[in-house]
């Protein structure tokens, strides 16, 4: 599915190769593979990973990503919104990371587009108040046809026809 990927096209950089059922090969950098489901699971120790990129949204509290410390990783930078981790967000309050800090969230795409914006306008003009509008490109939990969803009506339409109102989860 990597070298031949409906949205992002065919992947055209180096060979890649299929060294093992573990292991694929990018010019001749091997890349270690897992199939788990559980981040305590996954040997990030034994392949040299001190960083991991947790975007499953599964684990986005610092409970649950901190599976992946267990696993041997040195820190987790969540993609996605933290109830309860350390929230930073580069042009805005990045400066404030502490290397003390094992688990973090980089927040939302919404967030990353709009907090910088809004930052050099506070800083320079100040805001009161503020309202946004998202319009976000098709993602993989949205249907392809119209069908039902657990969430709501709205979100049952076809993905591709439609644009369909939703919440985000931005900062």
């Amino acid at each position: 599915m990597f070298k031949y990927d409906s949205v992002h096209g065919q992947w055209k950089h180096h060979e890649l190769k299929v060294k093992d059922s573990k292991t694929l090969l990018f010019g001749e950098k091997p890349v270690t593979v897992f199939g788990i489901r559980n981040p305590e699971e996954i040997p990030w120790g034994e392949t040299g990973a001190d960083y991991v990129v947790e975007s499953t949204g599964v684990f986005t509290d610092k409970d649950k990503a901190a599976a992946h410390l267990k696993g041997g990783a040195k820190k987790v930078i969540i993609s996605a919104p933290s109830k309860d981790a350390p929230m930073f967000v580069v042009g805005v309050n990045e400066k404030e990371y502490k290397p003390d800090l094992h688990i973090v969230s980089n927040a939302s795409c919404t967030t990353n587009c709009l907090a910088p914006l809004a930052k050099v306008i506070h800083d320079k003009f100040g805001i009161v108040e503020g309202l946004m509008t998202t319009v976000h490109s098709i993602t993989a939990t949205q249907k392809t046809v119209d069908g039902p969803s657990m969430k709501d009506w709205r979100g049952g339409r076809a993905a591709s026809f439609n644009i369909i109102p939703s919440s985000t989860g931005a900062a």
